[in-house]
């Protein structure tokens, strides 16, 4: 006769347990932009020098398109404090008889490396 309240409270024990694994929780960064950025379109990245080449860029998995006319931007790699950072890819609002030309990293001048060419093209 001892059996069943044992039971009950191991049952008890099992549920809040499983229970503590159900956390709702906000997600991470949206994979889209405002609409039409404030940048003019002409408006390239300004150059940034680095002294050193930046790491091979991330694998980005491209997730389901959120709205018509997004495009995709990929990440890349940038340089601030004195490193290396990674800005991931992201959804922006498509630009009418524009195209998105990635930034990229080449050899500088002077050595080092410089990254620019990005921006909306016609």
């Amino acid at each position: 006769m001892n059996r069943f309240p044992r039971l009950w409270l191991a049952a008890a024990a099992l549920a809040a347990t499983t229970l503590t694994g159900c956390i709702v929780a906000p997600v991470g960064q949206p994979y889209y932009n405002d609409p039409y950025s404030n940048v003019p379109e002409t408006q390239a990245y300004a150059p940034i020098y680095a002294p050193y080449a930046p790491p091979a860029p991330y694998v980005e998995t491209i997730p389901v398109i959120p709205y018509a006319g997004a495009v995709w931007i990929g990440g890349s790699w940038g340089w601030s404090g004195g490193r290396h950072h990674w800005s991931p890819g992201r959804y922006v609002q498509g630009r009418p008889g524009y195209h998105w030309q990635q930034p990229r990293w080449s050899p500088g001048p002077r050595g080092g490396w410089q990254r620019g060419g990005g921006g909306w093209r016609r």
